[in-house]
């Protein structure tokens, strides 16, 4: 391997901007110069002592930065690249797709000494002026040396006569270095296929070889310029990197039916973009358009791949800011239980679809319940009901994080479960169980979140914190989509003669009735049991110092607030009597609680009215109570 930088490697990267991977090209070594950041990339220089050129490592290579390995004034050898041009400034980056490390920071820039020797002309600075006669001679103090090593004696300005010099191109320099070898062919069997990690909205031509690893319903629209359809696909090439791919009208039309779910393809003549956040999951800085005149090859002569998934964990403790955000999560944790299959309707189509939840934990000590729907709940599901005593470690991508008993997980279709993956991660893990974890008291995230996390997200009890003032005086609030605030607030009144609870099913706390007979019928898993709980489906009167409002609670948080279960509370009033049941709820009053809350309009005897859902209850931190005061406060001087 070369330990010093390339002679000519700029202009052999010129002279081959995209490089076919079976040229022979030589070692490319460069200098790193103005290394820097810019957004998850860093941008360089490329230098070989005579030339330079602006540089781009892709994000992939941004830990071989923060690690140390690339430094400014170190050299690297460039083992794939493309070269774009940039219209809007009329120049060229280089995007580096693959190198490694030669040599750690030098002492200084590296500069190629450059002779030159009888170039023609010389130009001799301006020294001395004297004035002697009507004209003006021109003499020099002493003898200068000029840039680039040339030297000058005599007189200012010395004609020389041209010598023959063979100009060379740098495609001539790149031919002789490789004697002369034909290139390969770059279209057909030997296209030139590009990474999804080096494409960028200024590159020109490229072919990629990707599998559509989810494919989205055609979706109808209608906007200014009229009536159109569109739908999405997400590709996954053979690095396991992803990207989004839209069509629209005549492409939709045209490659709907032709792209299949789990085929491989090459892609060219598409267009990229800036990723839209807010409509695109996938941890991709682009997003793709492909038009009618893009062209799309099914891959059926040559052997397909499997991508390899690629994960991006997320430690069960640290779900609270994604609940009821756009990102997905993946995550990675040990089985703890796993429920049967329960058939859930769906409001929108009355369709009925199976669902399985399962338990996992991971080494923050913490537990979540995830949601498995349709082949995931009735395949991978009952194989993991059929193991689950053995405690199998499952990595999951692709999950919506909800707000259903404080924090959960909901599989989506494009989600992809790999059981016992061998990775690093894994086999952590599983080292982790074995030896402490399943000793170990562990709690589910959900009970678990801490209030008093400022800025923790949208789980923070402190986040979006209003007055009870905000809510009622603003009738609106939640009409397109719920919306979520925070208040601090103490529970005034609770209705003695109020439904409290309802009989549910100990299996999926669904709503049962009475069997025929003796037991109680659930219509969710089509069974009937011997015995029900109780879970609480109550209102309650809360005031702050704005005013007051009316909360519907449910059983999670009810319980924190009253202190008990609903089968507690019921057997109090049933072998205490009447007195005892009020005194349980008056000693639940006047006690200061933050609450995470929903609003959402809704139709009552054709009176529009607001529903305000406790989502999250927890006891005031006075410590961090005051903190957060201190910060309003602040906040407040400032503004004046």
């Amino acid at each position: 391997m070369a330990t010093a930088v390339s002679p000519d490697a700029i202009s052999t990267i010129l002279a081959n901007p995209s490089p076919d991977s079976s040229s022979h090209l030589p070692e490319i070594v460069v200098q790193v110069l103005d290394l820097k950041p810019t957004g998850n990339r860093y941008m360089f220089t490329a230098s070989d002592g005579k030339m330079k050129l602006k540089a781009i490592l892709q994000s992939g290579l941004s830990s071989e930065v923060v690690s140390g390995n690339i430094q400014n004034l170190g050299l690297i050898q460039i083992l794939d690249y493309t070269v774009n041009d940039i219209p809007t400034k009329n120049e060229k980056y280089l995007i580096v797709t693959k190198c490694k490390t030669v040599s750690p920071a030098l002492d200084a820039e590296y500069k190629a000494e450059v002779k030159t020797e009888e170039t023609g002309i010389f130009l001799k600075p301006k020294e001395e002026v004297k004035r002697e006669g009507p004209g003006i001679i021109l003499k020099p103090k002493e003898e200068v040396t000029v840039k680039m090593g040339a030297k000058s004696e005599g007189p200012g300005i010395i004609l020389k006569p041209k010598q023959e010099i063979m100009a060379k191109s740098a495609a001539q320099i790149v031919n002789e270095q490789n004697g002369n070898m034909a290139p390969a062919a770059r279209m057909g069997l030997n296209r030139r296929i590009y990474p999804l990690l080096s494409l960028n909205p200024y590159q020109g031509m490229w072919t990629i070889k990707v599998r559509v690893t989810s494919k989205g319903n055609m979706r109808t629209y209608k906007n200014a310029r009229g009536d159109g359809c569109v739908f999405n696909l997400e590709l996954t090439d053979e690095d396991g990197t992803q990207i989004q791919a839209t069509m629209f009208n005549n492409a939709a039309m045209k490659f709907y039916d032709k792209f299949g779910l789990g085929k491989v393809y090459y892609i060219s003549k598409g267009t990229l973009k800036v990723a839209n956040k807010q409509y695109n999951t996938i941890k991709n800085d682009y997003e793709m358009t492909l038009n009618e005149n893009s062209e799309v090859e099914e891959v059926s002569t040559e052997a397909a791949f499997i991508p390899e998934t690629k994960f991006n964990f997320v430690p069960i403790d640290e779900l609270g800011p994604y609940v009821n955000g756009r990102e997905l999560v993946d995550v990675i944790g040990v089985v703890q239980s796993v429920s049967p299959t329960v058939s859930i309707r769906r409001k929108s189509n009355n369709e009925t679809i199976p669902k399985r939840d399962i338990t996992i934990a991971d080494e923050t000590k913490k537990t979540v319940v995830v949601s498995l729907w349709n082949d995931l709940a009735t395949s991978v599901g009952q194989e993991l009901l059929d193991m689950a005593d053995k405690s199998p470690v499952i990595a999951i991508k692709a999950l919506k994080v909800g707000d259903f008993q404080g924090v959960s997980l909901s599989a989506l279709t494009k989600s992809v479960l790999v059981v016992n993956p061998d990775i690093p991660e894994a086999e952590k893990l599983r080292n982790w169980f074995d030896s402490e974890g399943k000793e170990t008291s562990l709690s589910s995230i959900g009970a678990g979140l801490s209030p008093n996390t400022i800025g923790g997200g949208a789980r923070s009890m402190y986040s979006d914190r209003v007055f009870l003032s905000h809510i009622i005086s603003n009738p609106s609030l939640g009409e397109d989509k719920p919306v979520f605030f925070s208040i601090r607030a103490y529970a005034s009144f609770i209705k003695s003669d109020q439904t409290m609870w309802y009989r549910a099913c100990k299996m999926c706390n669904k709503k049962v009735t009475e069997a025929i007979g003796s037991g109680y019928w659930c219509e969710g898993c089509q069974k009937n049991d011997a015995e029900c709980s109780l879970r609480y489906i109550m209102v309650l009167k809360v005031s702050d110092a704005s005013g007051e409002a009316w909360l519907s609670v449910f059983n999670d948080e009810a319980e924190k607030i009253l202190g008990c279960s609903a089968d507690e509370l019921n057997k109090l009033k049933t072998e205490e009597g009447e007195t005892s049941y009020q005194m349980k709820l008056k000693e639940a009053t006047w006690v200061p609680h933050l609450f995470r809350v929903s609003v959402t309009p809704r139709e009552y005897n054709n009176d529009r009215r607001q529903r305000i859902t406790v989502r999250a209850v927890a006891p005031v931190d006075y410590a961090a109570e005051s903190r957060y005061l201190m910060e309003e406060i602040s906040k407040m001087k400032f503004s004046q």
